[in-house]
């Protein structure tokens, strides 16, 4: 028998300016963030509040929104995609 295991998306953080060699690690409702310069860090932190709240007022969780939903969100709270794979969807 094989056992499907239940995934839910997360959005992940990974800072790479860190100078300082303090480890950065926070974890929240549907996010992980580490690593970082304290400023990149709390940028980030504040990054993934506000799309959880953005997903608390559009009534969703990031499990059901769709890529193109993503995107926007990640626009309107000026969150930067980093992977060129995954390019801002035409409309």
């Amino acid at each position: 028998m094989v056992r499907e295991k239940n995934w839910e998306k997360m959005l992940v953080g990974l800072g790479l300016d860190n100078k300082d060699e303090h480890k950065r690690f926070t974890k929240g409702h549907n996010f992980f963030l580490a690593g970082g310069s304290e400023d990149t860090h709390k940028t980030m932190q504040e990054k993934a509040i506000k799309f959880n709240e953005c997903l608390k007022r559009c009534g969703k969780t990031l499990d059901e929104i769709n890529n193109k939903e993503f995107h926007e969100i990640a626009d309107k709270i000026g969150l930067k995609i980093s992977e060129e794979k995954n390019k801002k969807p035409k409309s």
